[in-house]
């Protein structure tokens, strides 16, 4: 599977990448982001031996969209404290069944019980606080594109968010939706990303259109909203 590189310099690397594709190498040893990654530095600047680079960050496979990597760990040092901090710009782009009201502001706590998140109370043990904020509204029929800006970063975050309000995000059959995308992948994308880079501390941004499975008229109005924001 091809990983597009967007950005790279001697401390970090920002890819794009394809639904479908680990974040992180599993169990099932499937290609994942951060071991092509390694290939791809290797070879590109004949690196002998390992290659080094800090997974800061991971998107669930189903979904797509930008990454930051560090090349040094200096870099996955503060990168990793800005994610903490919660400083970095993380803009998603989510196609979803039904209408989300623009400008709510989704608060949950979340638990993780196997491979599946869950809402619950904010007292249940081991339970963390999710934030989201629907920025647009984007109708398509019985379906709309949402823009959606995060303020934690959960694992499941806005799939189980959005599902629990009645707007499972297209083609995620692990939560309620029952439309389908390209029958694997989820209409989840990581549009754009922005973050201070780890030695100049200049602002980066960066911005990746949808992938070709979704709707020709949905990528249309995603490319008009990454434009402007």
């Amino acid at each position: 599977m091809n990983l597009p590189i967007v950005f790279v310099d001697n401390h970090v690397l920002v890819v794009e990448k394809p639904a479908g594709m680990l974040s992180q190498e599993d169990r099932t040893k499937d290609e994942d982001v951060l071991s092509v990654a390694k290939q791809w530095v290797k070879v590109q600047f004949e690196k002998p031996g390992d290659v080094f680079l800090g997974l800061v960050h991971r998107l669930d496979r189903p979904a797509s969209g930008l990454m930051v990597i560090a090349r040094t760990s200096k870099a996955a040092a503060r990168l990793s404290e800005q994610f903490k901090l919660r400083t970095v710009q993380k803009t998603y782009l989510a196609l979803v069944d039904g209408h989300p009201v623009k400008g709510d502001v989704y608060e949950d706590w979340l638990k993780k019980w196997d491979e599946n998140v869950r809402i619950v109370e904010p007292n249940k043990q081991g339970a963390k606080l999710a934030k989201l904020v629907i920025e647009e509204v984007h109708t398509f029929g019985t379906a709309a594109l949402v823009r959606i800006e995060l303020s934690t970063g959960r694992a499941h975050q806005i799939r189980v968010q959005l599902a629990g309000r009645g707007f499972p995000i297209v083609g995620d059959f692990r939560y309620g939706s029952r439309t389908r995308l390209d029958g694997k992948n989820l209409a989840l994308h990581a549009g754009r990303l922005a973050f201070d880079h780890p030695t100049k501390k200049e602002l980066m941004v960066f911005t990746s259109e949808l992938p070709r499975s979704w709707p020709p008229e949905v990528r249309e109005k995603a490319s008009q909203i990454l434009r402007k924001i």
